[in-house]
């Protein structure tokens, strides 16, 4: 499946951008699949923040000042919906979300609520994502936003997981409905004994917990397969899929790939 939609390029972005400049910035998303191994189907897509030239979300992000990144990230969100239903996305919708002082805030997040109802796509079709590294920065936000975005519909992710650490005593405390293994533990995985015994616990506790688990960054069959042989069944990653900018492109498969192991 491929869609686009076209606009007229802006012009470069600057650094130090005032509040008003910020405001009236052009972005747009790029999607990278999320590929299920076991139906061998895309089931989501991660929208991965653009400016109309391509360029990548740190580049975006380090232009703004600390005050204008809320209503920035906001606007992001309310982009890729936008985008995404224009597109026809047939799946869920993966999403990042800044923690900061407004993390837990139902004001923060009506904007995404709003774009989601506008385009017909259900609550429980958006996943949030919130990197590991932000939620050991203020864990009683994060207690806080997984009961109120949970209560609307969203389903709440922890990305890079094990980036940092402690990870393991997260999921103690919280249990999200996915996490996206860091692509620091995956690389390489299928020659690297210690990453192994660390993303064995990791799917264990996961299994036993009733979390879904992503294996992120996976860019290549070796990697792949040594994850299926483990019982790992969702991927994302360069081997099924690059961010594609704005387009919806289903994730490849090839037909050799051995399907996971399921316990």
């Amino acid at each position: 499946m491929t869609a686009r939609v076209d606009h007229p390029l802006r012009s470069p972005m600057r650094s130090h951008l005032s509040s008003q400049q910020a405001a009236a910035k052009v972005i747009t998303s790029a999607f990278q699949p999320i590929f299920d191994a076991k139906s061998r189907k895309t089931i989501s897509y991660e929208a991965l923040v653009r400016s109309p030239e391509n360029e990548s979300a740190a580049r975006i992000f380090e232009q703004f000042a600390p005050d204008d990144l809320n209503a920035f990230d906001q606007r992001c969100r309310v982009t890729a919906i936008r985008l995404a239903v224009a597109l026809g996305i047939p799946c869920n919708l993966n999403l990042n979300i800044l923690a900061n002082s407004k993390f837990s805030s139902e004001r923060r997040i009506r904007s995404t609520v709003e774009a989601a109802h506008l385009g017909g796509l259900p609550l429980d079709c958006i996943v949030l994502e919130v990197a590991e590294g932000q939620i050991i920065k203020d864990r009683s936000e994060f207690a806080r936003m997984i009961d109120l975005y949970r209560g609307m519909g969203f389903k709440m992710a922890i990305d890079d997981f094990g980036a940092g650490y402690s990870g393991l005593n997260l999921l103690a405390d919280f249990q999200p409905d996915q996490i996206k293994v860091d692509k620091a533990l995956i690389s390489k995985i299928q020659s690297c004994g210690p990453r192994q015994v660390i993303v064995r616990a990791i799917v264990q506790v996961c299994r036993d917990l009733g979390i879904d688990l992503v294996a992120e960054g996976i860019e290549t069959e070796e990697e792949y397969s040594w994850l299926a042989s483990e019982g790992v069944t969702v991927f994302q990653g360069y081997f099924f899929g690059r961010p594609t900018f704005e387009a919806l492109i289903e994730a490849h498969c090839p037909r050799s790939l051995p399907p996971p192991v399921i316990p």
